[in-house]
């Protein structure tokens, strides 16, 4: 039986998890946030539950590629300070999931990417422009600890009900000053760690088994054409432009989960 009969999905359906699997292999490597265009693809042509556990491995895979391509740039005292705040926001995405239904769940999420987004370029227009280079210029002192605490709570609670901390956590980076190499690599550490962290729990719901593996295995090589043209793309894009494209691929998130 392959994979296909197995989901009981459609050629073209297929086609359009591929296209998501592609997608995410740009968005790791090149602008983070532009997957949530592909968890909606997942959650369209497959059952919303079993499309989370479906989408996790694939999304691992990306991880694996951007951590190999930018693995000399992540920022590791950032990363230190984010993962306590997001294991508390993980706890209250689990406790958020009892009473919250689907309908809650988006307009939570797509209304707190909404309003970071907006709180982001507000202050990058009022700040200068970074000089170049990989550190961060605001991740130290009360500010900075707050900041990052903040921000880490809700990533975990996004990534934990609905597979969306990409943006929020983007948002985070961006507000820090990071520049594009030290966000991209940033990144790919910290969503490996919590991809992976998140593995245990979804096998314990069910989420992943042996027939959402064997869809992963078909997937995941439309991950790797997506990651090279996203590093190709990426030592292309400028840096405000990268900023740019970042905040806009939140924005289309949100509004997104409040249309769904």
């Amino acid at each position: 039986m392959n994979t296909m009969t197995l989901w009981h999905i459609s050629g073209w359906e297929f086609a359009a998890l591929a296209f998501a699997a592609l997608l995410v292999g740009f968005s790791k490597t090149a602008v983070s946030g532009a997957n949530t265009v592909s968890l909606a693809i997942f959650a369209a042509v497959l059952p919303a539950r079993a499309s989370t556990g479906v989408l996790l491995p694939v999304l691992i895979a990306g991880d694996l590629l951007a951590v190999r391509t930018y693995r000399r740039h992540a920022h590791w005292p950032t990363l230190l300070k984010l993962f306590p705040a997001v294991a508390a926001g993980v706890v209250v995405g689990t406790l958020f999931l009892e009473w919250a239904d689907d309908g809650a769940v988006r307009t939570s999420i797509g209304a707190i990417l909404l309003l970071m987004a907006g709180v982001t370029v507000w202050r990058r227009r009022r700040s200068d422009a970074a000089e170049d280079g990989d550190e961060p210029d605001a991740v130290t002192g009360r500010a900075g600890r707050i900041k990052a605490r903040s921000y880490g709570v809700l990533g975990g609670f996004t990534t934990m009900v609905a597979n969306a901390g990409g943006p929020v956590m983007s948002l985070y980076l961006l507000s820090a000053g990071f520049r594009k190499l030290g966000f991209l690599g940033t990144s790919a550490f910290f969503f490996l760690i919590v991809n992976v962290g998140k593995v245990p729990f979804s096998v314990g719901l069910g989420l992943i088994d042996g027939r959402s593996l064997l869809l992963d295995a078909a997937l995941a090589l439309f991950v790797v054409p997506g990651a090279v043209f996203g590093t190709w793309a990426a030592k292309r894009i400028d840096q405000r432009l990268f900023e740019r494209l970042v905040i806009a691929a939140t924005v289309v998130g949100g509004v997104q989960l409040l249309l769904r």
